[in-house]
């Protein structure tokens, strides 16, 4: 949820038992410790977040869907048969040294609202996963810094 609570404390299973937001500022940026690249691969997943019968896009899906747009920006995105916006994303949080206190800064925070457009992909690399990105100039796959920030989900029917 966008306006959830948040906590700093790592879940040590695949299905936390709470609905709070998991601020997660360290490498590798992940809410599960230890991490598992397989909860989001397919219907059967261990925490698939789609409904039954349901699953993330893999990356290849996603690039097929951003080749059928008009362009591949935030417009093209708009107006494609989906109406993907500009949605942003909840912040994972990082951590800034000022004069030797470390300060946790934009944990929980809502990031570029109108101004960029983040997906999931089922897809990882490494300790990331991979996401659907677009702004006003650009689109395309990337991995994205950390598994702990809050990005939409676009789920399709198997």
């Amino acid at each position: 949820c966008r306006n959830s609570a948040t906590t700093t404390t790592l879940s040590s299973t695949n299905t936390p038992a709470h609905g709070s937001f998991i601020v997660a500022p360290n490498s590798p940026h992940d809410w599960l410790s230890p991490q598992n690249p397989i909860l989001w691969q397919g219907i059967n997943s261990i925490n698939n977040p789609c409904p039954n019968g349901f699953r993330l896009p893999t990356d290849i899906e996603w690039n097929a869907e951003r080749s059928s747009w008009l362009s591949s920006d935030a417009t093209g995105a708009f107006f494609s048969t989906l109406m993907l916006p500009l949605n942003g994303y909840r912040h994972r949080g990082f951590y800034f040294n000022t004069n030797g206190t470390m300060i946790l800064l934009s944990a929980g925070s809502i990031e570029n609202n109108g101004s960029l457009g983040h997906y999931w992909s089922s897809n990882v690399s490494g300790s990331d996963s991979r996401r659907l990105g677009f702004n006003s100039a650009s689109a395309g796959m990337s991995n994205s810094d950390g598994r702990a920030h809050g990005r939409a989900v676009r789920c399709i029917k198997d």
